[in-house]
């Protein structure tokens, strides 16, 4: 059973830093993309960040990118999202998401429960 736990969510305040981290287990976690979803309140979801298995290339889009940096270990199973220069505009629920293949352009076939991240003004 594939399983996805986060943890390292909590309240910062605007400028602060969050590091989160997603515990992966039921599958050989090397051989799959992963990447890190958000959910606002009252808003849909969005995709934050996102690292392929193999050749580690990474993906952000321009809400996060230079603030937020992705990252894995393979060995641990372990997935990272490190979040510096929070704004508010960040608060949501982050969800750990595994990718079908390799390569992150593939679309989500599990997700965590996810970690709420609150940012204060």
């Amino acid at each position: 059973e594939v399983q996805l736990v986060e943890s390292g969510g909590g309240l910062v305040q605007l400028g602060g830093s969050l590091r989160l981290s997603c515990a992966a287990s039921g599958f050989t976690f090397s051989n799959y993309a992963m990447s890190w979803v958000r959910q606002a309140p009252g808003k849909g979801l969005e995709w934050v960040s996102a690292i392929n298995s193999g050749d580690g290339n990474s993906g952000y889009p321009d809400s996060v990118k230079g603030r937020f940096t992705i990252s894995r270990d393979n060995a641990k199973n372990a997935l990272y999202l490190q979040m510096d220069m929070l704004r508010p505009e960040d608060t949501a629920l982050y969800y750990c998401t595994k990718r079908q293949s390799p390569y992150f352009e593939k679309a989500v076939d599990y997700w965590g429960k996810g970690t709420l991240v609150t940012v204060s003004s």
